[in-house]
């Protein structure tokens, strides 16, 4: 489109299969053009519409169909409610697994990391750089290699989400075990017990709560990560949300809708999350 000056010349320039003559059309006769050209190649058109181009300057005001203000009906932002609702449940469930996923292999590798634990210094060398890894590149980036590897759907986003997850969660509960008090391992170790058994039975029970409330507090994060991966395919409510911010005017009672049902499920499970991570607290100091 050229010249799209208040006051000054409408141009379009298209290029159509088999179009007879030149591709400069003005505006006004650009529709009878593509009609008269579609009934040439066999094909039938219906044209119910007029395209009307104002090109005077005026304010931006986001407006909903009946023209009234976006803010004056928000009844109108939750008319696709019942499909971004099975969407936000795919959201938490990539949340969920990749934090399950992430969380079982955090805790499988934390005791090589901490210095108090380790079997070795080129084991926790080893393992930190793994988790280091991990949690340094970005989940975006993890989500678009999974989704050319596997395409598009939750997979891949619970890959990025419990890679991720497990270099965060792998170094917090490293650093846990770290703080741990010693004298019981040193009692246990002194009976002749392995390495394993000191873990399960001399470290685990001390950072077992402190586990879970580092555990449920990923979920949150990862929530609000599964909603930004949808962004490039990776599933969850995240996509839509994408979709209806992409198309702009019209779609802004969407994103609205969208936005604050995303909003409410974050703040629900904060809330949910809080109360059993101050149960497991108290529960552990008493």
């Amino acid at each position: 489109i050229q010249g799209m000056q208040p006051g000054g010349q409408l141009t379009i320039t298209t290029e159509v299969e088999n179009w007879p003559g030149d591709t400069q059309v003005q505006g006004p006769d650009l529709m009878v053009r593509m009609e008269a050209h579609a009934k040439a190649m066999g094909a039938r058109i219906f044209v119910d519409t007029v395209v009307r181009l104002d090109l005077k300057a005026r304010p931006f005001v986001a407006e909903l169909d009946s023209g009234a203000r976006v803010w004056t009906d928000p009844v109108e932002w939750f008319w696709g409610w019942h499909k971004w609702l099975r969407m936000l449940g795919e959201t938490i469930l990539i949340s969920y697994v990749g934090t399950l996923t992430g969380a079982v292999f955090a805790f499988a590798l934390n005791f090589f990391a901490a210095q108090n634990t380790s079997p070795g210094p080129w084991v926790r060398f080893v393992v930190r750089r793994l988790l280091e890894f991990a949690r340094t590149v970005p989940g975006i980036v993890f989500a678009l290699i999974f989704v050319i590897a596997f395409g598009l759907g939750p997979m891949a986003g619970v890959l990025a989400i419990a890679i991720h997850t497990t270099g965060a969660l792998g170094k917090l509960f490293a650093e846990i075990v770290e703080n741990a008090d010693m004298k019981p391992v040193e009692g246990i170790r002194s009976t002749g017990a392995s390495w394993l058994s000191c873990m399960r039975f001399a470290i685990l029970p001390q950072v077992s709560a402190g586990y879970a409330s580092y555990a449920l507090l990923r979920f949150e994060i990862n929530i609000r990560a599964s909603a930004i991966l949808g962004f490039v395919g990776a599933g969850g409510i995240g996509y839509e949300l994408r979709n209806a911010i992409a198309w702009g005017p019209g779609r802004y009672t969407e994103a609205a809708g969208v936005f604050l049902l995303l909003f409410l499920t974050i703040v629900a499970v904060d809330q949910l999350s809080d109360m059993v991570r101050d149960r497991l607290i108290r529960g552990n100091a008493a």
